[in-house]
């Protein structure tokens, strides 16, 4: 798979890969009407379509010219030293084979200013906290309320960048 920038025609590929992914990861935590509710809400084309025109901001797919396997999304903070890795997913078909770590990649040398990268993660991710542990990512604290808005606690990590 290669890394590209999203553009619009991805977008109902996309919400089907975080559908799928979300469902895959999260029903046996939250359950799958919630999971459902979540990603009728933040995974919506109309969602998923504003992110494509965000300022200093990068919306990156995994394509294999079939498929899509991956994808992230990743905004500067108004400290443009400090990025949000906001969404990092990766097929449940298609994980452990470097896709996750090729859009890192990618979102890593999008920011040139950037000295930070942080994110958010459910604690009960176990495998997404391993992925981001073995990539650098160091725990920084924790959120009551994961992606400004949701009201879910989460665990904030954060890797310094060179």
């Amino acid at each position: 798979m290669f890394v590209r920038t999203a553009s619009e025609r991805d977008l109902a590929a996309i919400r089907v890969l975080l559908v799928e992914t979300w469902h895959a990861t999260y029903d046996a935590v939250y359950g799958a009407r919630r999971v459902t509710e979540i990603t009728d809400d933040w995974h919506s084309i109309a969602s998923l379509k504003a992110r494509l025109t965000r300022p200093n901001s990068e919306f990156l797919v995994a394509d294999d010219g079939k498929r899509l396997g991956g994808m992230a999304f990743a905004s500067a903070t108004k400290d443009p030293k400090i990025v949000l890795l906001n969404q990092l997913y990766v097929h449940p078909d298609c994980q452990r084979r470097g896709i996750g770590r090729s859009l890192l990649d990618e979102v890593e040398a999008s920011f040139l200013e950037a000295r930070s990268l942080r994110l958010e993660v459910e604690e009960a991710n176990t495998p997404a906290i391993a992925f981001y542990e073995a990539n650098g990512f160091r725990p920084a604290g924790r959120t009551a309320d994961c992606g400004s808005g949701s009201g879910m606690p989460a665990l904030i990590l954060e890797k310094r960048l060179t």
